[in-house]
């Protein structure tokens, strides 16, 4: 179904280790706005909305997955040379001594993933709704990391991130168009 290819969608250049930067990335790693719910929660929808925008959730989806991966590999790399000290001067001392340095699926706030996170009504106009505000919070939560972060390195893939959540949200705004369209010649679901 996919094709991968062994390399980031963006670069991720990291200039240091900085663990309290990395807590606050982990929001978009594991957090309810996050990549990971974004990628299950546009592959899952698209098994209920019509051909017209099926491909556009599927596109999206995978998408997020290799946004995923860049933020997994910005957390490891602002945590692999942390010292035990460093993780817990951020405040991630509980991340440590539950998985090390290792990636887990939390949010900021240590709250684990759950699939809470992800909506699925059922209906094409509400579920295309819900993905424009997903999007739309990433975006933010996206602008709001840029301004926590003063490693120019890494703020250069958070807008590229950032940028992309708003193509997202311009390319499901279309998306709502054309199903409004179809409503008013038939019934579509």
């Amino acid at each position: 179904m996919w094709v991968y290819e062994k390399k980031l969608q963006y670069p991720v250049r990291v200039s240091t280790c900085n663990p309290m930067l990395a807590k606050y990335l982990i929001e978009q790693y594991g957090g309810a706005d996050g990549e990971l719910s974004a990628a299950l929660r546009y592959l899952n929808q698209r098994y209920t909305i019509p051909d017209k925008v099926i491909g556009l959730l599927t596109d999206i989806g995978t998408e997020e997955f290799a946004h995923l991966e860049m933020i997994a590999t910005m957390v490891f790399k602002l945590t692999k040379d942390a010292t035990p000290e460093q993780m817990k001067a951020a405040g991630l001392a509980t991340h440590y001594a539950n998985h090390d340095n290792a990636l887990y699926y939390e949010s900021a706030a240590g709250n684990p993933w759950t699939a809470t996170y992800i909506a699925a009504k059922g209906d094409p106009i509400a579920d295309l709704y819900e993905d424009i505000a997903a999007e739309e919070k990433a975006r933010a939560t996206y602008q709001w990391l840029i301004n926590l972060s003063d490693d120019t390195d890494l703020n250069d893939s958070l807008r590229f991130l950032r940028e992309r959540e708003i193509i997202h949200s311009q390319r499901f705004r279309e998306a709502v168009e054309i199903l409004k369209g179809e409503q008013g010649k038939k019934k579509f679901f």
